[in-house]
C-alpha cells in the first residue's frame, strides 16, 4: 500500500488541528486581562520606608501592581476604603473576601459587580490563593480608567508628562509602608514607517510565489520563503518569551510555566512557522501548502493579535519598545508574505496539472 495518501492525510490533520489551537488563542490571550498597548506608563518609584526583603514593581505594561515579600514577617495591601485587601508572608498570599478590592481588581476596568459579602467594615475572611511571596493585581490607584486622556494630556498630547503620583498603603504589623509611585502619559510613536516595512516585506517574500516552481529559481524561491517564515516564528517566540519575562516570571521555570499557562497559543503559532520554514526548506511534499496555512496564522494570531505594540509607546514587554516593533514587523511581513507566495505557488501548480494531461503525479511539482 502506498503512504503517500496517509501522509497527505496526516498533512491535512496537521493543519486542522493547528487551524483549531490558532482560533482558540484569542480567548486564552485575554486571561491575563493585560493590554497589548497603552500610552500611559505606571511605574514604582520607592518604597517608604523599604524593609529588607520588600520589593515592588509594575508588570504586564503596568496594568498590574507586583509585591514580593521575603521579609519573613506578614505584610498587609490596603484596600480603597482602608480595609485589608491582600495579605503576603511567609504562608503565601490571602486575599480578604470582605473586601470590594478582592472583586474589582479582577478586571483591569474594576467592572464586577460586587457581591453581597463585600463589606470594608467586617472583619477580615482570608482565603489563601497562593503558596508563593508574590502577589500581582489590578490597582485603580495606578491606572487611567477613562476612556477620554485627562485635561492636561489634551491641551498637549505631543508632550511626554506625568498625570498623577499615586500611593498604595501597605502595613506590616503597626508600621506602615507607601508604595509610591508615578502615571505618566507618553506620547505614541508614528506608526507609518512600520506599517510601510511590513508591507514591503510582504511584497518581496510574496514575489517568490512568482517564480516557476519547476525551475532551479524556484526552487531557491521555496527555500528562502522558508527561511523567512522560520525568521517569523523565531520573532514569534522571542515576543512571547518577552511578554512572559514582563508578566513577572523569573527563571528558566516562571517563564516556561507562564509560557504554557498565558502564552501557550502564540508560542505554538510560532513554533508552527519554525516547523513549516523547515519544511519548506526541505521541500517537502505539499510544502506550500503548509507554507501558506502556517503564515496565516502566524500573520493573524501574532502580527494581528498584536498591532498595537506599532502605536502604543509601553507595550507589555520587557525590552525597549522599538524592539518589540521590529518583531511585529518582522512577524507580519514573514507571515502575509508566506501566505502570498504559498496561494501563488498552489495555482501555478494547478494550472500546470490541469495542462498537463496523463501525468500521474501532478501534486509533486508543490515543493519543487
Amino acid at each position: 500500500m502506498s503512504l503517500r495518501p496517509l501522509r497527505r492525510a496526516a498533512v491535512v490533520l496537521t493543519a486542522a488541528l493547528t487551524a483549531l489551537l490558532a482560533l482558540a488563542a484569542p480567548a486564552a490571550a485575554h486571561g491575563a486581562d493585560a493590554p497589548d498597548g497603552t500610552n500611559y506608563r505606571a511605574a514604582v518609584i520607592e518604597l517608604s520606608p523599604a524593609p529588607p526583603g520588600l520589593t515592588a514593581r509594575m508588570v504586564e505594561a503596568g496594568a498590574r501592581l507586583e509585591l514580593t515579600n521575603h521579609t519573613g514577617r506578614d505584610v498587609e495591601v490596603i484596600g480603597y476604603s482602608g480595609e485589608p485587601y491582600l495579605r503576603i508572608g511567609p504562608g503565601g498570599v490571602y486575599e480578604n473576601t470582605r473586601s470590594p478590592a478582592t472583586y474589582l481588581n479582577r478586571t483591569i476596568a474594576a467592572d464586577t459587580q460586587l457581591p453581597p459579602q463585600a463589606d470594608p467594615a467586617a472583619t477580615p475572611t482570608w482565603q489563601r490563593i497562593s503558596a508563593g511571596p508574590t502577589a500581582r493585581w489590578h490597582d485603580q490607584r495606578t491606572l487611567w480608567l477613562e476612556s477620554a486622556p485627562p485635561p492636561q494630556v489634551t491641551a498637549d498630547p505631543a508632550r511626554e508628562q506625568q498625570v498623577r503620583a499615586w500611593v498604595v498603603p501597605l502595613r506590616t504589623g503597626d508600621q506602615p509602608i507607601e508604595v509610591r509611585g508615578t502615571l505618566d502619559w507618553v506620547p505614541p510613536p508614528d506608526a507609518y514607517p512600520w506599517w510601510v516595512a511590513a508591507t514591503l516585506g510582504f511584497l518581496l517574500i510574496g514575489a517568490a510565489g512568482l517564480v516557476p516552481a519547476g525551475s532551479t529559481a524556484g526552487t531557491r524561491s521555496l527555500r528562502a520563503a522558508g527561511a523567512l517564515l522560520a525568521a517569523g516564528g523565531l520573532a514569534t517566540v522571542a515576543l512571547t518569551v518577552g511578554r512572559a519575562l514582563d508578566a513577572g516570571a523569573a527563571g528558566a521555570g516562571g517563564v516556561l510555566l507562564e509560557l504554557v499557562s498565558g502564552q501557550v497559543w502564540t508560542l505554538l503559532t510560532g513554533l508552527g512557522a519554525l516547523a513549516a520554514g523547515g519544511y519548506a526548506l526541505a521541500r517537502r511534499e505539499a510544502a506550500d501548502f503548509a507554507l501558506a496555512l502556517a503564515g496565516a496564522c502566524l500573520a493573524l494570531f501574532a502580527g494581528v493579535a498584536n498591532l498595537a505594540v506599532l502605536s502604543r509607546s509601553v507595550v507589555p514587554v520587557l525590552w525597549p519598545a522599538g524592539l518589540a516593533r521590529v518583531l511585529v514587523t518582522v512577524i507580519l511581513a514573514t507571515g502575509a508574505g508566506a501566505v502570498a507566495a504559498g496561494v501563488l505557488r498552489l495555482h501555478a501548480a494547478s494550472r500546470a496539472a490541469r495542462h498537463t494531461p496523463g501525468d500521474p503525479r501532478p501534486t509533486a511539482t508543490l515543493a519543487r
